[in-house]
């Protein structure tokens, strides 16, 4: 199964999240006369924990768009869209396209994702407890990594 995105469908996805975002800052200001320093605390924890999400999404899809061309998986770029890397996930590991499905389910995606990660571990010649180590808290940054660039 080849997924194929148009590229003005992200440019889109972006223009969207740039609205949302400008109309958000206006959507929350209130008048309070002692909303200052509180206001400033607000805004530095905002920044800086999109900032760490963005560095993480961009971590990760690095790592998985290198693991998906080291496996010689096809479409690889979609490691960079939120849902459809996960499509990408379950074609680099050889499982059903339909598990995406159990992707959905709150506790059954935990199982899920170990599984899919074992898989992973495996294509690219490792063992395959590495896929285990994503559900340990600090482990799961490394775990992409080292399947993606450790030979």
């Amino acid at each position: 199964m080849q997924v194929r995105f148009n590229p003005l469908s992200l440019r889109g996805l972006s223009i969207a999240l740039v609205a949302v975002l400008l109309f958000e800052g206006a959507a929350l200001a209130q008048e309070s006369e002692s909303t200052g320093p509180f206001a400033a605390l607000t805004g530095l924890v905002l920044i800086l924990s999109i900032g760490f999400i963005v560095a993480f999404w961009v971590y990760f899809a690095l790592a998985l768009q290198t693991i998906a061309d080291k496996t010689n998986t096809a479409n690889s770029w979609l490691a960079w869209i939120p849902i459809a890397n996960l499509f990408l996930m379950l074609s680099v590991a050889k499982k059903p396209m339909w598990w995406f499905i159990l992707f959905l389910i709150p506790l059954v995606s935990l199982v899920m994702l170990v599984i899919a990660w074992m898989s992973i571990a495996e294509a690219r010649g490792k063992p395959n407890w590495w896929g285990i180590l994503m559900i340990v808290p600090l482990a799961n940054f490394v775990v992409p990594g080292y399947l993606a660039w450790a030979d």
